[in-house]
């Protein structure tokens, strides 16, 4: 007897430091729907990007492979259609899919299994197409601040205040017209038309009777910068009463200075503009929290939220303070890659809620544990593993990888210790995170820790040149070099040579048989 396949929720964040979620310990942090979502989910403590640039990892979360793997290693890349995504199989499956919000894709809007795609872009050529900008245009309105730091055609421009506040200011949008209600409103929406009660839209029904599955991917812009939460809610914390951040350091070390300056200067931050630039921050994940908090009723009003599997988490993290630094683009250190997840399972699967694990997880895992969970099985080419399994890869894992520009630097961190490899040795380094939690000692050249720099080597050694192999390419369909002597793509000539084949092998082998 065929039962009702759980739906699917993804939700996205860009930019969202770990630990900026009052679930994970955060102090200051109002994030009560998240909170709320965690107790009946399984939090992973412990949970990494593959990259942390917005397009790669997102790619990473679609196809369950890493950026070495899927080649996207920019924001101006495209997805190849030949690997495997969640959104395909579970599209083939016979899934409703659905994108609305941020998913950074070239061209804007690339089929990567999605029946329909709403968007709401930020970077590059995506905000001169999407759905979401259109609108505003049409409606007289215009995201100024947005474009002001998101275009340097724009930004050479911006005013002193701009650069004073490190991008943080309010919103020169009103509530409504913001990009995350934009997105929460057309997220709630595609869950209003999910049949009550089981999923799919309302009337769409499967072979056997049962409601249409529907899998729908909620991705908004916040908090990635610029910080710049729209009224009331740019109000909504007190720079002076927050508590910094883990990491914090007085001044910018010449070796996070070298490494990358940063979109602002890193050397010209001060505490003041920290403590700003972190209430607006703040301001923006409560925005966001407050979607997901009407997505959640939507799904508990209709019935939905038992059979609902839900994913929370970021495409990366965010310094915001750590190591004298704001943004990202430096060494990979935890806030840096290290970014918040929930799954939630539907009611009858094993995991315990409201637990947290520290298991070491990547965005790798989340393509193979939405599939299994949908009761499909995940591509053989897929690189992670099913984070519903107590006892399987994710339990038994020992090194999480991540990898940054093109190749040249790589990360392997086990649960102790973390190794930094950069093509230039120079700016190599080696952590003890038990007792440097915030990567500030450098032990590389430490004799006393040689053995144990070695057996991370050799683990990223393992990793690129063994587990994570890049998939074969086949597109039978490619374009042909167009001259008289090129058959067509199709099988008739085919078939004519094989049935002369067929006779010029038979007359030879009579003709042998005579011999």
């Amino acid at each position: 007897m065929d039962t009702q396949k759980p739906n699917v929720l993804v939700i996205l964040t860009d930019q969202h430091r770990w630990d900026c979620l009052g679930a994970a310990g955060n102090p200051d942090l109002r994030t009560p729907h998240l909170d709320a979502l965690a107790s009946d989910a399984v939090r992973f403590a412990n949970a990494f990007c593959p990259l942390p640039v917005c397009t790669p990892s997102r790619y990473s979360i679609l196809s369950g492979l890493y950026v070495h793997q899927h080649g996207g290693w920019t924001n101006r890349c495209t997805l190849n259609p030949a690997l495997p995504s969640f959104p395909r199989q579970l599209q083939r499956a016979g899934y409703r899919t659905r994108a609305v919000g941020k998913m950074h894709f070239t061209p804007t809007y690339l089929d990567a299994g999605f029946d329909a795609l709403e968007l709401a872009e930020q970077d590059g050529d995506g905000r001169l197409d999407d759905d979401y900008h259109r609108a505003l245009r049409e409606n007289g309105l215009a995201d100024a601040v947005d474009v002001m730091d998101q275009r340097r055609e724009y930004r050479e421009r911006a005013p002193k205040q701009y650069w004073e506040t490190f991008g943080a200011l309010r919103s020169d949008l009103p509530e409504a017209w913001h990009s995350t209600t934009w997105i929460g409103d057309r997220a709630v929406n595609a869950i209003e038309s999910w049949a009550p009660g089981g999923g799919g839209e309302a009337g769409t029904r499967t072979e056997q009777g049962t409601a249409q599955p529907q899998a729908l991917v909620a991705s908004f812009i916040k908090p990635h910068h610029p910080f710049d939460p729209p009224a009331p809610w740019d109000s909504l914390y007190d720079p002076q009463a927050l508590t910094l951040l883990p990491g914090w350091s007085e001044a910018l070390s010449e070796r996070d200075g070298g490494f990358n300056r940063g979109y602002f200067p890193n050397d010209e931050l001060t505490e003041p503009i920290l403590r700003r630039a972190m209430a607006y921050y703040y301001a923006t994940i409560s925005q966001v929290d407050h979607q997901v908090g009407r997505m959640v009723e939507t799904l508990k009003r209709k019935g939905l939220y038992d059979n609902t599997l839900i994913v929370f988490t970021s495409d990366h993290g965010e310094y915001l303070g750590f190591h004298h630094m704001l943004l990202k683009s430096g060494h990979m250190y935890d806030p840096l890659v290290r970014v918040p997840l929930l799954v939630k399972w539907p009611s009858g699967a094993t995991a315990r809620r409201g637990a947290t694990s520290d298991a070491l997880v990547s965005h790798p895992d989340l393509a193979p544990t939405i599939l299994q969970t949908a009761g499909l099985e995940s591509s053989p080419a897929m690189a992670g593993a099913d984070l519903a399994d107590p006892d399987g890869t994710v339990a038994r894992r020992e090194f999480i990888f991540a990898e940054s520009r093109q190749g040249a630097h790589y990360m392997a961190r086990s649960r102790s210790h973390k190794l930094l490899l950069s093509r230039d040795p120079h700016q190599s380094l080696f952590f003890n995170l038990d007792d440097d939690p915030y990567e500030q000692t450098d032990l590389l050249h430490d004799p006393s820790v040689a053995g144990l720099v070695r057996t991370h080597r050799d683990a990223l050694a393992e990793w690129l040149l063994f587990q994570t192999p890049t998939s074969v390419f086949l597109d039978a369909q490619a374009p042909l070099v167009q001259q008289p002597n090129v058959q067509p793509p199709d099988a008739v000539h085919r078939r004519e040579m094989l049935a002369w084949y067929d006779q010029a092998v038979a007359t030879y082998l009579g003709a042998a048989g005579t011999e």
